[in-house]
């Protein structure tokens, strides 16, 4: 059974080696003793959410906070090439529910797309809110998946913003359309696949009422090539999700992990 994992503020883990002795406060050390009654030795991971990993076995703990005597320090590189959502805003939560099994599958940065078909507006105070919502949730399946490289959340993105990522120099970008001729299950895994050589693949996920003709041709422009998954037609929650696991596999991501 895979070690309960907990997140530390980035540069905590630095220079700890086995027999370092490390003390973790705040609400992380709360959970770990309080929640999950994590009992003197019994071993847990603390991870820095940008690739360093930590093994060790609580030494005391109460409600303040716990030492922990590391046992193990590893470090997972990044891996390449870097895997991004790009999911359309969807009604009822859809959208989360991508970001949520997107971070569980591996993927490296998910980023907020305010389609033109997005029946969800990110506006003024809700926009930020609605942003560290995507963190949490993000945050919450980095912990649940015992990641220790967790994906960065980035800004809300226009379909401009999100053309100017797709040209940007070592980037592809593959939009999901069900109308499209060529399939990711066709191409993944093959040579002359693409987005060989790429440095970052962008996944281009639409909202319920799919992509709007003008934007798939503004996303063509920059470069982004359409893609169909199967037959079937896959919910906006569903779809992005599926295609990282074709790519995950014709990548070999899942032939040997990180630990």
């Amino acid at each position: 059974m895979s070690l309960p994992v907990f997140k530390v503020e980035p540069g905590r883990l630095a220079g700890l080696g086995p027999g370092s002795v490390l003390t973790v406060t705040g609400p992380e050390a709360r959970h770990a003793v309080t929640v999950r009654r994590l009992a003197p030795g019994e071993r847990l991971e603390l991870v820095d959410g940008a690739g360093t990993r930590v093994a060790g076995e609580l030494r005391t703990g109460d409600g303040d906070g716990m030492e922990v005597a590391v046992t193990a320090v590893t470090s997972e590189p990044a891996r390449r090439p870097r895997l991004v959502l790009a999911q359309a805003l969807a009604k009822g939560d859809r959208d989360l529910l991508a970001v949520e099994t997107a971070t569980e599958l591996g993927v490296d940065a998910v980023v907020p797309w305010q389609a033109d078909r997005s029946i969800v507006r990110w506006k003024k105070e809700r926009a930020a809110k609605s942003h560290e919502k995507w963190v949490h949730t993000v945050a919450a399946a980095a912990k649940q998946s015992r990641r220790a490289t967790w994906p960065e959340v980035l800004p809300l993105h226009t379909t401009r913003d999100l053309a100017r990522l797709l040209g940007e120099p070592g980037t592809r970008g593959l939009v999901l359309h069900e109308e499209a001729r060529e399939s990711l299950a066709d191409r993944a895994g093959r040579a002359g696949a693409p987005w060989d050589g790429s440095d970052r693949i962008v996944l281009v996920v639409g909202p319920e009422g799919g992509i709007a003709p003008a934007e798939i041709d503004v996303l063509a422009a920059a470069g982004a090539r359409t893609l169909r998954l199967g037959p079937e037609v896959l919910r906006s929650s569903t779809a992005g999700p599926a295609a990282l696991a074709v790519l995950s596999a014709g990548l070999g991501r899942w032939a040997d992990g990180p630990r």
